[in-house]
């Protein structure tokens, strides 16, 4: 078996069924209604997501960063309809004003309190002084309500506004952050895709382009670490950070991640619980699955010479 092949194999084996649908969207020419449909599952009834979509989470009760996360699979597949019931949830789980600080920091909370009673890493533990945590994911939720809300709303006005002050701490205070630069990478997309750029666009990119270049590890040795590799910030050549400069470290990686591939067909989680609950060998096959899918979307895009696809998904 192959590269492919044995990836494919554990993805059949141990993923859940909406990473199952992402991989069959990507690779078997599965829907994007398929992905929608098993993204649906974990959503609550008041628009909001939990139930462990999240995969180092089993919180089942509705987090921002549970919407965040389904943002970004609705995301993986390019969109879907602003009418689409499942984005109808989510806005209204944005109005609703669930687990965000309307006096202080206008940004929805990075961890709630009922994170406490279930089965989670450390890092979503809630803290006793409250969670708000440099914008994420409140810049890329702003985002997603500037693309998908009626224009005029009273939702997107807050969205936009969001979006300003979230801009102006980012351009003049943000630190070299990886998560921090992904949720702003989704505010920009979100408003571009929009036609409604609420913010100064020069300024913003070029403080993003520094935070992405400074954020990359160049140092390969380090790669088997949680730290960024290209693939992170430039998985196709149609990312914005896509250079030709750093073709030498995209072949590096490709080689990195053909080199690395377990027995079983999947790859190292660089990351652990930190705790005793044993919920988390469930997660790691979870975080596994999504490893071993982004892995195969990066070599299909830059390793050319390696005979890893068959043809239909080429």
């Amino acid at each position: 078996m192959n590269t492919y092949e044995k990836a494919r194999a554990f993805i059949l084996r141990n993923a859940r069924p909406i990473d199952l649908a992402i991989f069959r969207h990507h690779f078997e020419k599965g829907s994007a209604e398929d992905v929608i449909s098993a993204l649906s599952a974990y959503q609550n009834h008041d628009g909001g997501f939990g139930w462990g979509i999240e995969a180092d989470n089993f919180n089942p009760a509705s987090t921002p960063m549970g919407v965040w996360k389904a943002t970004v699979y609705i995301s993986k597949i390019g969109g879907t309809e602003r009418t689409h019931p499942i984005v109808k949830g989510i806005l209204n789980y944005l109005e609703s004003g669930s687990d965000f600080d309307s006096a202080h920091n206008h940004q929805w909370m990075n961890t709630v309190p009922s994170n406490n009673d279930c089965p989670c890493a450390v890092w979503w533990k809630y803290p006793e002084q409250g969670s708000l945590f440099e914008y994420n994911p409140s810049a890329a939720l702003a985002g997603f309500i500037i693309k998908y809300a009626d224009s005029g709303s009273a939702l997107r006005e807050k969205g936009i506004k969001i979006a300003k002050e979230a801009a102006e701490w980012f351009i003049n205070s943000a630190p070299i952050e990886r998560h921090i630069a992904g949720c702003f990478i989704s505010l920009y997309d979100y408003c571009k895709e929009a036609g409604c750029m609420p913010f100064d666009g020069k300024s913003f990119l070029a403080k993003l382009d520094e935070i992405v270049d400074k954020s990359i590890c160049r140092d390969t040795s380090r790669w088997g670490e949680y730290i960024p590799r290209p693939s992170e910030f430039m998985p196709s050549r149609q990312s914005r950070f896509y250079s030709k400069d750093l073709e030498e470290l995209r072949r590096a990686e490709c080689e990195y991640i053909k080199n690395t591939q377990l027995p079983d067909g999947s790859f190292n989680v660089p990351w652990t619980w930190y705790n005793d609950y044993k919920e988390w060998y469930v997660a790691e096959n979870w975080c596994k699955s999504i490893i071993t899918i982004d892995n195969l979307l990066f070599l299909r895009e830059f390793d050319t010479t390696f005979p890893l696809f068959p043809d239909a998904c080429k």
